[in-house]
């Protein structure tokens, strides 16, 4: 039997155009779809898995640190760059950017309150 492997993500969001750009910031392209008589919804595949952000009632994600909280974790090129593009969008930087033994990495939230990680690689000596 295979492990199982994440292959889905779905994102509820109060303002799909904010949330869009505040993703296609970090790097994702999003194409519009509807599946039958469903809500119009945005889509983008990477890597096998498919991140949609669907519409929601307005709310607030859980405090990143409590039980039902999410925090997502997406590895860029250049934390510094993806922060220059977030900054326009007037985003909430939970974590400054510091290097780690993992890479360069920190945690912003997205306009829908869910803490998103987001790192680059460490440099090769």
């Amino acid at each position: 039997m295979s492990k199982p492997v994440i292959n889905l993500m779905v994102l509820r969001s109060a303002d799909l155009a904010t949330a869009r750009s505040f993703y296609e910031a970090l790097g994702l392209g999003f194409v519009e779809e509807q599946h039958g008589s469903g809500p119009i919804h945005l889509s983008c595949e990477r890597g096998g898995m498919v991140m949609e952000l669907y519409p929601g009632k307005p709310g607030q994600a859980p405090e990143r640190l409590n039980a039902g909280a999410t925090m997502l974790g997406f590895s860029v090129d250049s934390v510094e760059t993806t922060l220059e593009k977030l900054k326009t969008l007037d985003v909430k930087v939970v974590t400054e950017p510091k290097d780690s033994p993992w890479g360069k990495r920190m945690v912003v939230l997205d306009p829908d309150g869910r803490a998103i990680e987001v790192s680059e690689p460490p440099r090769k000596s």
